[in-house]
């Protein structure tokens, strides 16, 4: 029988409660087993995967930082399933380029270079339909919802499977995207991260993706 996950959301800052909605609304048909809002590094290690919400990256490093929990998040990432959406994905990230003044702490687990606010700022919200083959042969479009998003400029590891590009043109500047269009999901080894907001929506298919990537690890 296939264990039943504890499955941690980062309840520090951002929009944690609404991934703890989509979990829970999964359970009796996946393989979950409590759902729990992780604010201490004791919580922190009762789990078996964790998503990081989104929010503000610089914030939420700040507050892990002060809980003494920065550390245990980054040796989590490095071999638990973790999930990074938006502000999570730019915690995760080795590097991140139009930081804030002084920079800030990220966890360097996730080879790649994010952009943050890539798409401009709350003003510039907008709402994608694209193509997901990575949910299943055959899926409907997902409505992907970016909201001061950031986006994958590169992935600097041969290792970094991407997953879904918006169209060439859309949130670009200069060359940065290429001609396949900005990476807004990547999975590498234990670590899915997303540029997007899919906790936002009634389609709860990327936390049942998660989900099953995290029984699977």
């Amino acid at each position: 029988m296939t264990k039943a996950l504890r499955i941690g959301v980062l309840a520090l800052q951002g929009a944690f409660i609404e991934h703890v909605h989509a979990l829970n609304s999964l359970r009796g048909s996946e393989c979950i087993g409590d759902v729990v809002e992780v604010r201490t590094a004791a919580e922190l290690r009762s789990v078996d995967a964790l998503i990081i919400p989104g929010g503000e990256s610089t914030t939420m490093a700040l507050i892990a930082e002060r809980r003494g929990m920065l550390d245990e998040l980054r040796e989590f990432a490095r071999t638990r399933p973790t999930w990074g959406t938006c502000a999570g994905l730019i915690l995760l990230a080795h590097r991140a380029v139009h930081a804030k003044q002084g920079g800030q702490r990220l966890l360097e687990v996730l080879p790649v270079t994010v952009s943050r606010n890539q798409f401009g700022r709350q003003v510039d919200s907008f709402t994608a339909t694209l193509d997901s083959p990575c949910l299943g042969e055959g899926a409907a479009p997902f409505e992907y919802v970016f909201i001061r998003a950031p986006a994958i400029l590169s992935a600097d590891s041969p290792e970094v499977q991407p997953l879904v590009r918006l169209p060439p043109g859309r949130g670009q500047a200069g060359a940065e995207a290429g001609a396949d269009g900005l990476l807004v999901a990547v999975r590498y080894r234990n670590i899915l991260g997303t540029s997007f907001h899919p906790e936002l929506t009634s389609d709860n298919r990327w936390h049942r993706y998660f989900v099953q990537m995290a029984a699977a690890t």
